[in-house]
């Protein structure tokens, strides 16, 4: 993966209030520092909370959940110590709502279906494996698509989430033989030339933490090729 670091200037926010800041992530960016000890996405928007605001001192910032580094789309960031708790709460009690758009190599059969493993995380590889019978130590897995467009060589999918476990996506659409595009690890042929992959977190929805008004977020589609020539759906 080649080292990406974002600065505030090239930052996407998507939308940002007192006690929440939705970020569009570009794909290299990190969510939350690693062993690689790449600038990570978290630290970014705290560099751009301070400078915006003129605060003085640490900036509060809680990270409410993640995506793979080679995946763009929504982010979502706690700016207070009041939101973050009820955030972890929302997500852990799946009362959100989150769609991913992916460009797969073959369309799935059905067009439009669930899919259901057991996936078994191999800590070494950083890769997930998506069994159809239980094995020990899996965890469930369910995602429901649908069959937006189909391109030339590729066809796009709308993916909603009914588990959030580790490489989910990836690791049972390649399972099927629906390989995300640029995603070496889980199939595909070839990666993509910014080690990227094209798997976008599209739409968040939840309950705001604080306000409690039901908001749904939207991340524009990298600037690229094969995402130009997606009819807008949303």
């Amino acid at each position: 993966m080649s080292k990406i670091v974002s600065t505030p200037k090239n930052l996407q926010v998507i939308y940002e209030d007192n006690h929440l800041i939705v970020i569009n992530k570009r794909a290299g960016d990190l969510v939350q520092g690693d062993k690689t000890g790449d600038a990570p996405l978290s630290e970014v928007v705290k560099i751009y909370l301070k400078e915006k605001h003129n605060k003085p001192g640490n900036v509060y910032l809680g990270v409410v959940h993640r995506l793979d580094r080679p995946t763009t789309g929504i982010v979502l960031f706690a700016k207070t110590s009041k939101a973050l708790p009820r955030l972890n709460k929302i997500f852990a009690e799946r009362k959100n709502q989150k769609t991913y758009w992916a460009m797969v190599q073959k369309t799935p059969t059905p067009k439009n279906g669930t899919l259901v493993h057991y996936l078994k995380r191999n800590p070494k590889q950083n890769k997930s494996y998506a069994h159809t019978n239980e094995v020990p130590e899996s965890k469930k897995g369910i995602l429901h698509y649908t069959t937006l467009q189909e391109l030339d060589r590729y066809t796009l999918l709308e993916i909603d989430l009914e588990t959030g476990r580790h490489h989910q996506i990836r690791s049972q659409l390649s399972s099927i033989g629906s390989s995300i595009k640029g995603d070496l690890k889980y199939g595909f042929n070839r990666s993509n030339p910014d080690a990227s992959i094209h798997l976008h977190a599209r739409k968040l929805k939840l309950v705001h933490p604080v306000q409690k008004e039901e908001m749904t977020f939207v991340a524009a589609l990298p600037k690229d090729p094969l995402w130009d020539a997606v009819k807008d759906k949303s």
